[in-house]
C-alpha cells in the first residue's frame, strides 16, 4: 500500500505540473491573440480597393518570408536560451514591432513590420511546440497538441472578437494589438509559472538527436517516414494563416462589408475551436491517415462549396466557414502526432523546425499566388487553391495508406530505434 504522505505528495506534485502547462499553454494564447490581432488589422486596411495591388501583394509576401526566417532561427534561439527563455524575447519583439504601426503608414517600413510579425509568429510556434514535444509522451502527446491547437484556436477567435468589438473601421485596432503583446509579454515573464522541467536536459536531447540524425531531421526524412504529414503541413501553411490575411480582401471583392469579413474570420477561427479537442480525441483512437483522408476530402469539398458561382446568403456562407475551420485548422495537428508516433523523442526539436520551415513554404507561396488569381479570374479563385491544397492531403493520406496499409507491422524507421 502507499504511504499516505507520498500519495499526497505524488497527487500535489501532478496538480503543480498541471498548472504550471496550464499557464505556459496561457501565455501562447496571449501572445498569439496580439500577433492575430495584428494580422486581421493590417488585413483590413490591405482590403482597401484604392491601394495599388503590386504594393498589397508585397505586403502580403512579408509576413510569410519572416516566417521563413523565424522557422531557420528559432532552433538556434532554443539551444542558445533553452525555450523559456526564447519565448520571452518572441514576446518582446512582437510587442516591439506592433508599436511600429502606429507611427507611420510608409510601405518599407510596414514591409518592415510584417517580417517582424512573421518572425515572431514563426519562433513562437517552433519554441511551444518543440518544448511539447519534448515534454510529453506517447500517451498524452495527441491531448497535449490539442491543447496548444486549442489555444491558437483561442487566441485567433479573441482577436477576431476584439475586432468586432471595436469595429472594423476603429482607428485603434493597432494600440489595441500593442497592450495584447504587452500584456502577453508581461503574463510570460512576471506572472506565470517557471515552464515544467524536460525529462532530458535540452543540451542532452539536443546533442543526442544531432548526433543521431546528421545535425538536422530533414524535410526529405520526414517525407520518407510520414509523406501525409509533409503534405498536411504543407496544405496548413497555405490554409491557416492566408483564411485569415486574404478573407478581407476576398469579402471586399464580392461586395461584403468589413463587419461580415471579420464575422466570416471568426466562424472560421471557432469551428477549428470547437473541432480541436473531439478531433485530439478521435486522433488517438483511430489511425490518423484515415482521419487525414477524411478531413481532406471534406475539406476540398466545403472549398468547392464556397467558391461555387451561387449566391449564398450570409447565414450560410458563416457556416461553412465554421465548417471548413473545424476542418482546416485540425490537419496540422493530426498530421503532426502522426510523425510524433514514428519518431524518436530526441529528433523532435529539429522535425518541429524542418515542418515548419515547410509550413512557411506554403505560407510564401499562398498570398501572391492567390491575390493574382483572384485578380486574373474571381475572387473564388482563392477557395479553389486552398481546396486544391486539401485534396492533396486526402490524396497523400490514401499514398501512405496503400504504402503501409492499417494493421501493417509499422518498423521504427529512425536509425538505431525499435518498434
Amino acid at each position: 500500500m502507499h504511504e499516505p504522505g507520498r500519495t499526497i505528495g505524488n497527487l500535489w506534485r501532478s496538480a503543480a505540473g498541471l498548472r504550471a502547462i496550464v499557464q505556459v499553454m496561457a501565455s501562447i494564447c496571449i501572445v498569439a491573440t496580439g500577433n492575430s490581432l495584428l494580422t486581421t488589422t493590417v488585413s483590413l486596411h490591405l482590403s482597401d480597393p484604392a491601394l495599388d495591388p503590386h504594393v498589397v501583394q508585397l505586403l502580403l509576401t512579408a509576413f510569410p518570408i519572416g516566417f521563413l526566417g523565424g522557422c531557420l532561427s528559432a532552433r538556434l534561439l532554443v539551444v542558445r536560451f533553452g525555450h523559456e527563455i526564447a519565448f520571452h524575447i518572441v514576446a518582446f519583439l512582437a510587442a516591439l514591432g506592433s508599436a511600429g504601426y502606429m507611427l507611420t503608414e510608409a510601405v518599407p517600413v510596414w514591409f518592415c513590420l510584417r517580417l517582424i510579425n512573421g518572425f515572431s509568429i514563426a519562433t513562437l510556434f517552433v519554441v511551444s511546440e518543440s518544448w511539447i514535444n519534448l515534454y510529453a509522451d506517447q500517451k498524452n502527446r495527441g491531448a497535449y497538441f490539442s491543447l496548444y491547437m486549442l489555444m491558437t484556436s483561442l487566441a485567433t477567435l479573441f482577436a477576431q472578437l476584439l475586432v468586432e468589438a471595436a469595429g472594423a473601421a476603429s482607428p485603434y485596432l493597432f494600440h489595441l494589438g500593442l497592450g495584447v503583446n504587452l500584456l502577453g509579454l508581461f503574463y510570460a515573464r512576471f506572472v506565470g509559472r517557471p515552464w515544467p522541467a524536460l525529462r532530458l536536459p535540452l543540451a542532452v536531447t539536443v546533442e543526442a538527436g544531432n548526433a543521431h540524425s546528421g545535425h538536422r531531421y530533414g524535410i526529405w526524412r520526414l517525407a520518407a517516414l510520414a509523406p501525409v504529414t509533409v503534405i498536411c503541413v504543407f496544405q496548413a501553411g497555405m490554409t491557416n494563416m492566408n483564411v485569415y490575411t486574404m478573407t478581407p480582401i476576398y469579402a471586399e471583392r464580392i461586395k461584403l462589408d468589413a463587419s461580415v469579413a471579420v464575422t466570416l474570420v471568426t466562424a472560421f477561427s471557432l469551428g477549428g475551436l470547437l473541432a480541436q479537442a473531439p478531433v485530439g480525441w478521435l486522433s488517438d483512437r483511430m489511425d490518423r491517415r484515415v482521419l487525414v483522408l477524411i478531413q481532406g476530402l471534406a475539406g476540398a469539398g466545403l472549398c468547392a462549396a464556397i467558391s461555387s458561382p451561387g449566391t449564398y446568403s450570409q447565414t450560410l456562407l458563416y457556416g461553412l466557414f465554421f465548417a471548413y475551420g473545424a476542418i482546416a485548422l485540425t490537419i496540422y495537428p493530426v498530421g503532426i502526432a502522426y510523425a510524433n508516433s514514428q519518431l524518436d523523442s530526441r529528433h523532435m526539436v529539429s522535425a518541429s523546425g524542418s515542418l515548419l520551415l515547410l509550413y512557411s513554404i506554403g505560407n510564401i507561396m499562398t498570398p501572391g499566388l492567390a491575390a493574382q488569381l483572384m485578380e486574373l479570374f474571381a475572387p473564388q479563385a482563392l477557395f479553389l487553391l486552398l481546396g486544391g491544397g486539401a485534396f492533396l492531403v486526402a490524396a497523400a493520406a490514401c499514398f501512405n495508406l496503400i504504402r503501409r496499409p492499417i494493421g501493417a507491422t509499422k518498423p521504427c524507421l529512425v536509425p538505431g530505434g525499435s518498434e
